[in-house]
């Protein structure tokens, strides 16, 4: 719910500058945050010499559903970008995946992804890790549900996420500690 209404103020200020603010941005940065705290999921596993290579940049895959399938464009240098600066490179990545204008540079190197089946419509989904990657962030519908807020239940909006990684690179207990820091 507080991400709905921060997301509606922003909006209407980037409106005012021609830009359309999603929350793809917010979770971009979320997940930035939350790579920098747990690098091992901005890393890939060797297959040769079975090594994890730590990534040192945020370079964040967005999944693009297109009528000739999913791209998944590169947000290169994603900590190093504002809101707004986020939200111009997504609309002009997606558009040329539409289009089929998309350079081969800009659908590689990136460091981690994220799939926003949410857009379609879907609440839920099982994210396959786009390689190299060692993980990939689901993001679901944002739907109204029952929360508990201040020990009572009240409506609220509720933004379903999914993660999956790579269990060779690291473990459970490591995702968790992950995805609760891109919750908060």
């Amino acid at each position: 719910s507080a991400l709905v209404m921060v997301r509606e103020k922003e909006k209407k200020v980037a409106q005012e500058h021609g830009v359309h603010l999603t929350f793809l941005p917010f979770i971009i940065k979320a997940c930035v945050v939350a790579l920098q705290k747990y690098p091992i999921f901005n890393s890939s596993l060797d297959g040769e010499t079975q090594e994890i290579v730590l990534k040192h940049y945020y370079h964040i895959g967005i999944a693009v559903d297109t009528d000739d399938g999913l791209m998944v464009p590169v947000v290169k240098n994603a900590d190093q970008k504002s809101m707004f600066e986020l939200a111009i490179e997504i609309q002009e990545l997606s558009k040329a995946c539409r289009e089929r204008k998309i350079a081969l540079d800009d659908l590689k190197g990136s460091s981690f992804s994220i799939t926003n089946y949410g857009s379609i419509g879907a609440q839920y989904g099982t994210p396959i890790i786009n390689y190299p990657n060692a993980a990939i962030l689901g993001v679901g519908k944002i739907v109204s549900k029952p929360v508990v807020k201040d020990g009572a239940v009240v409506p609220g909006l509720v933004l379903p996420l999914t993660f999956t990684f790579d269990h060779r690179v690291a473990d459970g207990a490591q995702a968790a500690a992950f995805l609760n820091t891109v919750l908060k």
